[in-house]
């Protein structure tokens, strides 16, 4: 990872969040569910190139029991220079400094990502189990 980034423990402004989400393919989000979301972050880890957000991770849950890692997000045309990976370096030292004995730490990989989870001991759940959603439209 570059040198001049700049690493920040804090989640992004509303309007940075989702704009970081849409160029980089995700979907958008509701401004009412970011501002009820991003405060109840557990962990941030956010890097800038200046004031342009470039890179982003979270993790939300309980605290104790349960943390699922989400947001895990690079600007494309940042992407391919080990930003990504040290977004979840940051978060993996967060949760081996948080998570206790038992905790379970959950994520939903997209493809290609879940070769980048791996590296920091993800494992699928199949076929003891399978992960699923719901969303709401």
């Amino acid at each position: 990872m570059n040198g001049r980034y700049k690493i920040k423990y804090q989640t992004p402004s509303i309007d940075a969040f989702n704009q970081l989400r849409v160029e980089a393919g995700l979907s958008s989000k509701e401004k009412k569910a970011i501002e009820i979301g991003l405060p109840n972050t557990l962990f941030a880890v956010t890097i800038y190139d200046e004031d342009t957000l470039i890179g982003l991770g979270r993790v939300v849950g309980d605290g104790g029991v349960v943390f699922h890692v989400v947001d895990i997000v690079v600007k494309p045309s940042y992407q391919g220079q080990g930003i990504g990976k040290k977004v979840m370096e940051e978060i993996t030292d967060y949760l081996d400094a948080h998570a206790y004995q038992g905790s379970f730490v959950s994520l939903i990989a997209d493809i290609p990502a879940d070769k980048l989870y791996e590296q920091f001991g993800f494992q699928y759940t199949a076929p003891n189990s399978v992960g699923m959603y719901r969303m709401y439209k």
